[in-house]
Order: structure tokens, then C-alpha cells, then sequence
């Protein structure tokens, strides 16, 4: 009996080490943002750890130099700079806790545990009709009895 509750004691102990390392991994990863300008510095971006957009800054006279989906453009352009950044800055986080075996980036994009036909984008046709096709109500039944 003492040799299973040494062994219990010592998956405890691992079990308190793991989630002790995976609420710092958290706590850092909280802590990732990145941010990138336009190269006029009109449009700053800042996003988190998984590309999440957090601020955006619009400098006035970028609403007056830019035509509007000129300034989206800018704006998605510095969103995706920022985002690879800190997606750098995440994936150094999370490999030392994954170890070799994962790949911290599809962790990160979530494709971490698809396949590689998943994620492939093939040339099927969709046997489903399309949203604006659709029509989402029966009213066979209604007037029927009407």
C-alpha cells in the first residue's frame, strides 16, 4: 500500500508542476501584443497573442489622405504585421510547454489536431445550397389548414 500512495503522491506532484506551468504559459501569453504602423504612421495596430485586434489607432489626417477602403487596406495590412509578430512572440512561449513533438504555431491556429485532407481546400462542389437560396421557412403546413 505505501508503494501506491508514493506513486499517487508522485502524479500529484507532476499533476501540481503541469498546471503550475500552464497557468504561467497563460499568464504570458496575456501579455503578448505586438503592434504595427502604416509606413506613414497614420494607422497603428495592436493585436494579441492570437492575432486578436486590441487597439487601433486612426491619426485624423488619415481619414482626409485616404479614400475609405484605401484606409481599410492600411488597416488590415498593419493588423496582419502585428499579428505576426505576436504570433512569433506566442509560439516562443508555448514550445518549451509543448515540447518537440507540437507544432506551436497550428496550436496557435487552431489546426493543431486536423488532418492534412481538413485542412485542405479542394475544388468539391458543396452539395449544399447557399444561405441566400434557402428557404428557412415551411409554410407548406400553414397554408394548408388556412
Amino acid at each position: 500500500m505505501t508503494e501506491h500512495r508514493l506513486q499517487v503522491e508522485e502524479l500529484l506532484a507532476d499533476y501540481r508542476r503541469s498546471r503550475a506551468q500552464l497557468a504561467d504559459v497563460h499568464q504570458q501569453l496575456a501579455r503578448v501584443s505586438a503592434t504595427a504602423q502604416s509606413a506613414d504612421g497614420l494607422v497603428t495596430a495592436t493585436v494579441g497573442a492570437r492575432g486578436e485586434l486590441t487597439d487601433l489607432v486612426l491619426d485624423a489626417e488619415a481619414y482626409t489622405r485616404y479614400r475609405p477602403s484605401e484606409l481599410a487596406a492600411h488597416i488590415v495590412r498593419a493588423a496582419k504585421e502585428a499579428t505576426a509578430e505576436a504570433f512569433s512572440g506566442a509560439e516562443e512561449i508555448l514550445a518549451p510547454a509543448l515540447g518537440r513533438s507540437a507544432d506551436p504555431g497550428a496550436v496557435l491556429s487552431g489546426t493543431a489536431d486536423l488532418s492534412d485532407d481538413e485542412l485542405a481546400v479542394g475544388d468539391e462542389e458543396d452539395n449544399d445550397a447557399g444561405f441566400e437560396d434557402q428557404n428557412w421557412l415551411d409554410d407548406s403546413e400553414w397554408s394548408k389548414t388556412r
